[in-house]
């Protein structure tokens, strides 16, 4: 059975609340979206080029768990590059496709940002424990605990559904129902995980209102969720990093606020 196991590391940022590390993703992501421009995101991913040192992630994992934003980030840039808006010197047009001097500083700038906006807030994620991340939210922001609980019991059951596919199709297999037909296969497995999966919570949501974790009163934590000066240094960190990037955007006259493009 797989079931989602909470990150284990010496450094310090595996101690730090959870809610410090959502709340620096936030900071971030605001203000490198308020502007479009290459200055703001390169001056941001340096700086979060040498926190990425202390985050204790290996070169390989580290690539490994942002690949999807390195993906994201030149399929976006790509895009922008052919049919973003047109401006200067025309290079090369196609149809619909047409790259000029502006579509390329648009989509380097596009690049940067997904960079510089996406792999931060996956670093910070990977240390997270999906506990402490509950008892953050419920202990520090004041969260409905039902909602924060509920949604804790969600995520320790994501790591079944892998499980719960590959028993799916192994049975389906053994039943001579699963050689032809991808997407009729596909669509049929996805189905019954469905129906396994609201059945599997309804049982979970009966459980959990049995040993009273619906109730309106004041309930008690097993472990307290402290926020402390490290979690405020990782704030300021996020502010010193968001701040200096929009000084020098502006300083450079590169600041090219979103509503304006």
């Amino acid at each position: 059975m797989t079931i989602l196991t909470p990150p284990a590391g010496r450094q310090a940022i595996y101690r730090i609340n959870p809610v410090a590390k959502l709340g620096a993703a936030a900071i971030l992501s605001v203000a490198l979206v308020l502007s479009i421009d290459w200055v703001s995101a390169s001056v941001a991913l340096a700086f979060e080029g040498v926190f990425f040192l202390f985050a204790g992630l290996g070169p390989r994992r580290f690539f490994l768990r942002t690949s999807p934003v390195w993906l994201a980030a030149v399929l976006g840039a790509m895009t922008v590059l052919l049919y973003g808006r047109a401006s200067g010197e025309s290079h090369f047009h196609f149809l619909l496709m047409n790259v000029t001097d502006g579509s390329i500083e648009l989509a380097i700038a596009t690049l940067l940002r997904v960079l510089a906006i996406g792999l931060p807030a996956v670093v910070l994620f990977v240390t997270v424990d999906p506990t402490a991340l509950a008892d953050g939210l419920a202990q520090v922001i004041r969260l409905p605990s039902r909602f924060v609980l509920g949604a804790l019991g969600g995520m320790r059951l994501v790591g079944l559904f892998l499980d719960d596919w590959k028993s799916l199709e192994l049975a389906r297999r053994a039943r001579g129902v699963a050689d032809r037909g991808r997407i009729r296969r596909f669509a049929g497995q996805a189905f019954a995980l469905l129906v396994l999966s609201i059945r599997r919570g309804s049982k979970l949501a009966t459980a959990m209102e049995a040993r009273g974790f619906g109730a309106s009163n004041q309930r008690s934590w097993a472990r307290e969720s402290r926020f402390g000066w490290h979690e405020i240094l990782l704030i300021l960190i996020a502010l010193v990093v968001a701040g200096t990037a929009l000084a020098t955007s502006m300083a450079t006259g590169q600041w090219n606020f979103v509503g304006a493009t």
